[in-house]
């Protein structure tokens, strides 16, 4: 049971749109993402040093995408489209709100209780079947390991629900910080649990399960303080209540748009198990490159934009609501272009740094740059969708995002389908960022039906800056593309981190010194604003 503590209900003042108020409200979440971020490529390295891109590799990959695709589909999505903004509603009245905001909580916590162990005793019982999709070499291991990670979806939706309660009281830190002990977990069962189980897979699994209860346990203690009271009630209360009601039809068009969304990973990493050993693996490594720029940036501002979105669509403050959707996507557009370009110039060096290993051989740097320059090209797209998606959930609108990601994982489909047999793993990659694109475009012509948003000036701006922008990442890489061969002689022939991480570094330097010039001189207002904000004590 949950109770009120001395922080009440209080929703915290929605603030202004301006670029500091974002970045104010973002920055913890995102330094904490950042963490997070950088301890999961940590235990992708760690993954990559005991496994490389092996048959078991392959095997922990699927096994740990199966309960993750319910865990978007029953969590993640849920709250974001669905929980969050009902739950906006009860906050923002006046009368008794906290017996309402109490029963909405207890119906919500018992359903989602109840379809989440529903969902875990069947994916239980059907791993040899979900498994026999995906044609692994290890099919006997692939079912012991799904069978062992599974639970994890229970732990880790109980942790999203505690999220959308504290997200929507404007509390992003402890959300922040319940990835990080996940990752850590898993790393420290990785070499702990090692050599007491049959392979390092399984530690790690075990790793993954522990990781998934601390990540609800983490977050409890805050929920007890912020939240009033709540437990478990009937299911037949629960499916009545109002509240619960209104939640579980958003709910119903956004888990067909997620599940859309999410079958690209399921049908890719098939379509990759018959593209032969590694390219399941290979696919992982590179995604999980690009998550890390994703979760540092695009997961926080979509994070903390959408109470703000959904108390202006409610309170129909719209002149704000633009302005703080055209801010967060030049922001978006500031971080992801010049990412894009200084990645594609150096991504083999950055493989190479970060999986490089006695079992991450030269085949394994291969496979998994082949896929990560075309991941990186749809960086972009991706990002600016984690800031369109909450735009649309802001206003109760759940069917369009998920007709846009219908439509996107049919052409996904089509795409790689076409382009794995010619280009393996790449092609499935370069399917998957053309899909992004594709998505882009759909949530940009859903939003114009709304008359008091005010399209037309976001895409002025936005495609202006986006120009700008390639222009500028265009010019800073060119010195680093001509230094590249003399700054990776510097330290040809040394071990790993000096031999890669030295050049990687001054590469960085050359292209953010280009870069940061280049928006001193012409003036930039984002870069502009952001150094004002760095310079304001506090």
């Amino acid at each position: 049971m949950l109770r009120a503590g001395q922080n009440g209900l209080s929703a915290g003042s929605s603030g202004g749109a301006s670029l500091g108020s974002l970045v104010k409200r973002g920055s913890v979440l995102s330094l904490l993402t950042l963490g997070s971020r950088v301890l999961g490529l940590a235990r992708e390295m760690v993954k990559a040093s005991l496994l490389g891109t092996s048959a078991l590799s392959d095997a922990f990959s699927v096994s740990y995408m199966l309960p993750n695709l319910f865990r978007r589909l029953f969590a993640e999505g849920s709250i974001a489209a669905a929980f969050i903004p009902t739950f906006k509603e009860y906050l923002t009245r006046s009368q008794d709100r906290e017996a309402e905001i109490r029963s909405f909580l207890s119906g919500i916590l018992s359903i989602l209780t109840f379809l989440v162990s529903l969902a875990v005793g069947l994916g239980i019982l059907a791993a040899p079947i979900l498994v026999l999709w995906f044609r692994l070499e290890d099919y006997r291991e692939t079912i012991f390991l799904t069978r062992l990670m599974f639970p994890f979806l229970a732990f880790i939706s109980l942790a999203a629900l505690f999220q959308g309660i504290l997200n929507s009281l404007y509390i992003f830190a402890p959300s922040g910080m319940a990835p990080i002990v996940l990752n850590l977990a898993t790393i420290g069962c990785a070499y702990g649990l090692s050599p007491y189980t049959a392979n390092p897979a399984r530690s790690m699994a075990w790793g993954i399960l522990l990781g998934g209860l601390l990540e609800a346990a983490i977050q409890l203690p805050f929920v007890i303080r912020a939240a009033p009271r709540f437990g478990f009630t009937s299911l037949t209360r629960a499916f009545k209540h109002p509240g619960c009601r209104k939640t579980l039809r958003l709910i119903g068009p956004t888990v067909i748009g997620m599940a859309a969304y999410q079958l690209n990973d399921l049908v890719s990493t098939m379509l990759a198990g018959y593209a032969g050993r590694g390219a399941v693996s290979s696919l992982q490594y590179s995604l999980r490159i690009q998550e890390l720029i994703l979760g540092i940036f695009a997961v926080s501002l979509g994070t903390v934009l959408l109470p703000d979105l959904a108390e202006d669509a409610k309170t129909g403050r719209w002149e704000r609501y633009n302005e703080r959707l055209t801010t967060a996507l030049n922001i978006i557009i500031l971080i992801t272009i010049p990412v894009t370009f200084f990645f594609l110039s150096q991504g083999r060096l950055l493989i190479r740094l970060l999986f490089q290993d006695r079992l991450f051989d030269e085949e394994s740097v291969r496979l998994t740059y082949s896929a990560f320059r075309f991941h990186i090209c749809g960086l972009l797209f991706i990002a600016v969708n984690r800031i369109l998606a909450p735009a649309f959930y802001a206003q109760g609108d759940s069917a369009s995002p998920t007709l846009a990601g219908i439509i996107s994982f049919g052409v996904n489909m089509l795409l790689a389908a076409l382009l794995a047999g010619p280009l393996r793993g790449a092609g499935i990659a370069l399917a998957l960022s053309l899909a992004g694109a594709v998505n882009t475009a759909l949530l940009l012509w859903f939003l114009r039906r709304n008359h008091r948003i005010a399209l037309g000036g976001i895409l002025r701006s936005s495609l202006g800056y986006t120009l700008k922008l390639t222009a500028f990442s265009v010019a800073a890489a060119a010195p680093v593309l001509l230094l590249r061969s003399r700054l990776n002689a510097l330290t040809f022939g040394s071990g790993r981190v000096a031999a890669y991480g030295a050049p990687f570094a001054l590469s960085a330097l050359i292209f953010s010194a280009a870069g940061i010039a280049l928006l001193a001189l012409s003036k930039d207002k984002q870069f502009r604003a952001l150094l004002n904000l760095l310079k304001k004590p506090g």
